[in-house]
C-alpha cells in the first residue's frame, strides 16, 4: 500500500523541492519567554500541556470540536485526550520534533477560545 502525501496534504506543506516543509525549533531560552505569554500551559518534554475540566461531557466535546476548527485553520493538530469532563491537549512540532513558534500561537488561539 503507497500513499501520495501530495495527494492528501495542502501544497503549502511542501517545499519547493518536494519535501515537508520544516520549521525552526526554538530555543531553550525562547521557550521559556513564550511559556510567560501562556500562565496556563505547562512544558512536558517536547510538549506544551494544559488541562481543562468542563460541567459535563456535552460541553467538553463541544470544546474539542473549537479546537479542532483551530486546528484545522492552522494546519497544526494538538494531541486530545478527554475523559468525560476532562480534556487535555498537548502540542509540539511532529515533523522537526519538538516546540515551534506554530506551538505557541495556536495555544493562545485555544486560550482565546474562554
Amino acid at each position: 500500500f503507497k500513499v501520495n502525501a501530495r495527494r492528501l496534504l495542502p501544497r503549502r506543506a511542501f517545499s519547493p523541492r518536494g519535501t515537508m516543509a520544516r520549521r525552526k525549533l526554538l530555543s531553550e531560552e525562547e521557550i521559556r519567554a513564550r511559556l510567560g505569554e501562556i500562565p496556563k500551559w505547562t512544558r512536558k518534554g517536547r510538549a506544551i500541556t494544559r488541562t481543562w475540566t468542563f460541567d459535563g461531557f456535552p460541553s467538553a466535546l463541544a470544546f474539542i470540536n473549537r479546537v479542532g476548527a483551530l486546528a484545522e485553520e492552522m494546519n497544526h493538530h494538538p494531541d486530545i485526550a478527554n475523559s468525560w469532563a476532562t480534556v487535555s491537549l498537548s502540542l509540539t512540532t511532529h515533523d522537526v520534533g519538538g516546540l515551534t513558534e506554530r506551538d505557541f500561537v495556536l495555544a493562545k488561539k485555544i486560550d482565546a477560545l474562554g
